[in-house]
């Protein structure tokens, strides 16, 4: 129960959150720290220092570096060993990613889904325009012009909405992100998990 309480309070995720950004972000660390930011590292040495992890002179240096830290790349020294790393993939969520990776691998699932779609509708035509010859000698009725129609206009559907297409992949994307985040928040969170301290 004490375990519990202790990785509540003093959780790897729910630490860095409470930061407007993250001062471990190298694209943050030049910004200036505000007091709310140094009060997150304040509440976390306190905490360590009620749990007997930090001796008082320990905490007593740190809360004056924090006190005197000026930009957020000198907040997370601070606290480093006192806070478990999460790891990239949960410390840098989909909503923080870097647009401009997000939007290429967006681009990139739209691509290869295109290319499917192109390759569906060439060898599904080829194959019932073949059938259709060797069946009726050229003649009757061309039936595989239905085939493509059906595989032709799922292809022209992506290439026709590229735009909204590229986006509802890159939602999927943020998606998938977020719940590879909170699940492991909530493994982090589970007494007697392997991660926990």
């Amino acid at each position: 129960m004490q375990r519990a309480a202790y990785h509540a309070r003093v959780a790897p995720q729910s630490i860095w959150d409470e930061f407007a950004v993250d001062p471990r972000s190298p694209q943050h660390g030049d910004l200036r720290a505000s007091d709310a930011d140094r009060e997150v590292v304040h509440r976390a040495l306190g905490s360590a220092y009620a749990d007997g992890r930090l001796t008082r002179e320990e905490f007593d240096q740190r809360s004056d570096a924090a006190l005197g830290a000026r930009t957020l790349s000198e907040l997370p020294v601070l606290i480093h060993d006192l806070v478990a790393d999460p790891g990239p993939a949960a410390r840098v969520p989909a909503r923080v990613e870097e647009s401009a990776a997000l939007e290429a691998r967006a681009v990139a699932a739209y691509e290869s889904d295109r290319r499917e779609a192109a390759w569906g509708f060439l060898s599904a035509s080829l194959v019932c325009w073949v059938i259709w010859w060797v069946t009726s000698a050229g003649g009757g009725f061309p039936w595989p012009v239905f085939v493509m129609l059906g595989t032709g206009l799922h292809l022209l559907r992506l290439v026709v909405m590229r735009g909204s297409e590229v986006q509802e992949r890159r939602k999927r994307l943020e998606r998938k992100a977020d719940k590879a985040v909170s699940d492991h928040r909530r493994r982090e969170l589970e007494p007697g998990s392997d991660e926990a301290p």
